[in-house]
């Protein structure tokens, strides 16, 4: 029974300190999108990422990534536009305040400079798995984490139908993550 208690501690003290904690932050990161309406492209951006990240190259078996954004920092440059999505028709930030990412797994690519994610997001009252590559460059203790994926907005109940708007929107991620000390 010792032997058993003494390998179980073992185990969950090389785990913990394989893989380091980190959370992303705003300073550095930037979460972008682009979607078509009305025969041009309109781009906007988020921030208020909050959320906990672990993290190892060498063990992507005990990577994690929950990481949130407040809807209500979307900013497209037009106060006006801002002010619409963020209305009932299409994100309503009063009852859904965030969008969260909960990864899944995450693998190698079949690009040596690529990883691939795989997780849920959830938009509004929507939960979807997705996935993606995305690319880890360290920074002095640090990592940045970007990629790129497109969603259907219509999936998450973001809009209506629309002959003007794409259903497609282009999401650009760049997310820096600072270590946890």
């Amino acid at each position: 029974m010792r032997y058993i208690a003494a390998s179980l501690l073992a185990f969950l003290i090389t785990n913990i300190s394989i893989a380091q904690q980190y959370r992303p932050v705003d300073e550095g990161s930037e979460v972008g999108f682009k979607v078509r309406n009305f025969g041009i492209n309109v781009k906007g951006d988020f921030k208020g990422l909050k959320g906990a990240i672990v993290f190892s190259e060498d063990h992507l078996a005990d990577a994690h990534f929950d990481v949130t954004i407040e809807v209500s920092t979307i900013n497209t440059g037009i106060n006006q536009r801002n002010n619409h999505l963020l209305s009932a028709s299409f994100f309503e930030v009063s009852k859904y305040p965030l969008m969260r990412f909960e990864s899944i797994k995450i693998t190698k690519s079949t690009s040596k400079d690529y990883l691939y994610m795989f997780g849920k997001l959830t938009i509004k009252d929507v939960t979807k798995e997705i996935s993606f590559p995305f690319k880890v460059t360290p920074d002095n203790g640090d990592y940045i984490f970007a990629g790129e994926l497109s969603l259907n907005r219509r999936d998450y109940h973001v809009g209506d139908n629309s002959l003007t708007m794409s259903d497609n929107v282009k999401v650009s991620l760049k997310v820096r993550a600072k270590a946890v000390k």
